[in-house]
């Protein structure tokens, strides 16, 4: 009941107000979050088709020294996101782990640029992938000024973000090669959007008040409900086989896909994940969080039976359209319902833990993939997958869908 000192009407408008603010809110952080994401993307992705190139052409370098230092960065950013996902709930402060992750990976790019060597490539590769560091405090952020209904689609907004950023920044390489423009050059010029986003996110991004949040007191896996236990757990076993996107091509390749068409590839996939991050987003706001996550699941089986009895050449372009597809409704419902179980104050860390338990997964993952193709048949790490995506498929079932707040 309004006080007696104040106009019901007054009370009416106040709390509309007060939506309406969190709402602005809302759509200030998302769209913020979208452009910066869609830049740096843009910018990584005008390096992708050349780094294997660019690294093998070192002195002294060779294919396991191109592993090395992909397998460096990936467990940097395994470790990058756990540490600043605690980081950012103990100091209650996010932002500042946001820009400086960008900036991270801005410097990174004019340090790929001026390295000589392929050990002077070391920091910077490191630099570049510890630059991830921004991924779970800007997915608390979000997750904090969105709703149980609007969750899904923010995520699926950032990821079409990423997505469409790094189809433009594809683009953008072949066309920049075609003008042979250097490597070198190439570097360079990615670091500009990915800095322009760094100023973008300084500018318009704001932390909560720290009273609003409660006190972090730690991060104790006993704390953590059955089900983002399960959540957690599933999620391993399933990354244990996604292989890395390197084997499709490899499988492409094989099946007479020319050299010169393997960037086409690429561009169906960014392409199709752009354009259905933001349905699959929405669909698991509306139909829950399990079952566009089983979605996901499903697609990459698809991905695997289409490569295990499929040998026509067309058949790749199937495979990278499933693969987009199944990244579109993954990577969304899976931030949102890990997002949705894990309490406000605990969110930066649950989902950097989240992303390490993932990216450790992933790691071997392709290793493993790698023995199984060279030591068996290609056809081997595929059903492998398969096989760990229906054990991954079978836990879901024991999930229990996330209440809303």
């Amino acid at each position: 009941m309004p006080d007696e000192t104040e106009p019901a009407g007054d009370v009416e408008i106040g709390h509309a107000a007060s939506a309406l603010t969190a709402a602005d809110e809302e759509r200030r952080t998302v769209r913020t979050f979208a452009a910066a994401s869609f830049l740096n993307d843009m910018g990584s992705d005008m390096i992708f088709p050349v780094w294997p190139l660019f690294v093998t052409e070192l002195p002294g370098a060779n294919m396991a020294v191109l592993g090395l230092l992909d397998g460096l960065g990936e467990a940097m950013v395994s470790i990058s996101q756990a540490a600043s996902g605690y980081a950012s709930d103990r100091l209650r402060r996010r932002k500042v782990f946001v820009w400086l992750g960008y900036l991270m990976g801005g410097l990174s790019r004019v340090g790929y640029a001026i390295a000589l060597t392929w050990q002077a490539l070391v920091p910077f590769r490191l630099l570049d992938r510890a630059g991830k560091m921004r991924g779970a405090p800007r997915d608390a952020m979000v997750a904090d000024v969105s709703t149980p209904g609007t969750r899904g689609g923010n995520f699926g907004l950032l990821r079409a973000a990423d997505h469409l950023g790094a189809t433009v920044g594809v683009l953008l390489c072949m066309a920049l090669l075609h003008f042979a423009v250097h490597y070198r050059t190439i570097f360079l010029l990615a670091a500009i959007p990915t800095l322009i986003g760094v100023v973008v996110v300084a500018l318009v991004i704001h932390d909560r008040p720290a009273g609003a949040q409660q006190t972090f007191k730690g991060l104790r896996l006993s704390g953590l409900g059955r089900d983002l236990k399960l959540v957690i757990v599933l999620s391993g076993i399933f990354a244990l086989g996604a292989f890395t996107y390197s084997f499709l091509i490899v499988h492409a390749t094989q099946l007479g896909m020319a050299d010169t068409w393997v960037p086409a590839l690429y561009l169906l996939f960014t392409v199709a994940a752009s354009l259905l991050s933001v349905p699959f987003g929405r669909l698991a706001d509306s139909q829950g969080r399990r079952a566009v996550l089983a979605i996901g699941y499903g697609l990459w089986g698809l991905v695997c039976l289409a490569a295990i009895l499929l040998h026509a050449r067309w058949s790749t372009v199937l495979i990278f359209l499933l693969f987009g597809a199944h990244k579109a409704a993954l990577e969304p419902s899976q931030r949102a319902i890990v997002a949705d179980f894990a309490p406000a104050h605990l969110r930066g860390s649950i989902l950097g833990g989240f992303s390490m338990v993932v990216g450790l997964c992933a790691l071997p993952a392709s290793l493993l993939a790698g023995v199984l193709w060279d030591r068996l048949a290609p056809g081997v790490p595929f059903m492998a997958s398969l096989a760990l995506t229906v054990i991954a498929t079978l836990l879901l079932a024991f999930v229990r869908e996330p209440a809303g707040e």
